[in-house]
């Protein structure tokens, strides 16, 4: 629920980009709406909540994040159901997942009311560029940074919160050809893996590009410390079908806790599915391909929703897994989240929130 007592201030833009955009080609996360919603942190008190014009922001060569890394974001999307109304998939768990990353980086915390209330007065003022079709949607990007003016190590004293949106198509266009990663670590037991924070995903740009350049599309992480445990797959978390039971790694302090992977979880079971969140191991997925016990492998994102993985990569050798029609969890499982998210099914769960 959002107090009425949060207050935005509005200034819209005078004429819409929406009227040269015509044939727009909609890429994941290249074109922008109209506004932005901006807040400040300072001495405690989030100020200055305001939606305005998209558009370009100065800071300090010596801002901390640029330096220090106080950086954090969240992921989540708006569709068009079919009666022209517009839900958001669970807002509430980014708000919690983004004030989880914001204790693990000493950042300050946004308070719900305040991030619900800025997604939805921002989606609202923009929702002429909710784009049609069934791949389709507004994708919303929350973001926090320290904005405090100094060099050394320590906690930044300010911080800025802003949300922008970009309509998108389909994150991924085909499925995917993963490498098991032995070599790099995305992130450590201890270390900032389950914080949504931009440096992890600076650490996987090289290991990304060379996997790129070996002909893969994605890699499946491993735990840093013996390669031996898969962790979660670039942008999204890992799950697989093995002997008939869903699969998937437990979360820890080096995996990042996905809202879509917990919403697939709670489906399944539901559904009556055997889940099992536990290690997943190198060798017991290579000797599953081997023997045809490994029925389906995908990733599960905000991004791709569910992004189907075609082939696995292992100590050098490409396994193939079975074919995608023949896929029958991840394909029902991707039906029912795209219609629950366009208010076809029942919302037994609480989790949509409309505009």
């Amino acid at each position: 629920m959002i107090s009425e007592k949060i207050d935005i201030k509005i200034t819209r833009v005078a004429t819409s980009k929406l009227d040269n955009a015509e044939g727009l080609e909609l890429q994941f996360g290249k074109i922008f709406t109209d506004h932005m919603f901006v807040a400040d942190y300072e001495n405690g008190q989030w100020t200055k909540l305001e939606i305005k014009p998209f558009q370009n922001i100065e800071m300090s060569p010596a801002t901390s994040f640029i330096h220090y890394g106080q950086s954090i974001f969240e992921g989540l999307k708006a569709h068009a159901t079919d009666d022209g109304e517009i839900l958001i998939f669970r807002p509430q768990a980014n708000s919690a997942r983004l004030n989880s990353s914001a204790r693990r980086l000493c950042m300050a915390e946004l308070p719900e009311e305040i991030f619900l209330s800025a997604i939805k007065t921002l989606v609202d003022v923009d929702r002429n560029w909710m784009p049609k079709g069934e791949e389709s949607s507004l994708y919303i990007r929350p973001f926090m940074f320290g904005t405090e003016e100094f060099l050394g190590v320590k906690p930044s004293g300010k911080y800025r919160f802003m949300v922008i949106l970009s309509p998108s198509g389909a994150y991924y266009s085909k499925p995917l050809r993963v490498k098991v990663e032995t070599h790099y670590a995305r992130a450590m037991e201890g270390g900032v893996g389950s914080a949504k924070t931009s440096g992890n995903y600076a650490a996987s740009l090289l290991p990304a590009r060379e996997g790129f350049e070996a002909g893969y599309d994605q890699l499946l992480w491993t735990d840093a410390k013996t390669h031996a445990r898969i962790e979660e797959s670039g942008t999204m978390n890992a799950m697989f079908v093995l002997n008939g039971k869903i699969i998937t790694p437990k979360t820890s302090t080096s995996i990042l806790p996905g809202i879509t992977r917990d919403s697939i979880l709670t489906i399944a079971r539901d559904w009556g599915y055997e889940v099992e969140e536990r290690d997943v191991m190198v060798a017991e997925l290579k000797n599953g391909l081997e023997n045809g016990t490994l029925t389906e492998a995908f990733g599960v994102g905000t991004a791709a929703t569910i992004a189907h993985i075609s082939e696995i990569g292992i100590d050098g050798t490409d396994y193939k897994l079975p074919s995608i029609e023949s896929r029958e969890f991840s394909n029902k499982m991707a039906s029912y989240l795209n219609n629950l998210k366009r208010g076809r099914e029942n919302d037994t769960n609480n989790w949509l929130f409309k505009v």
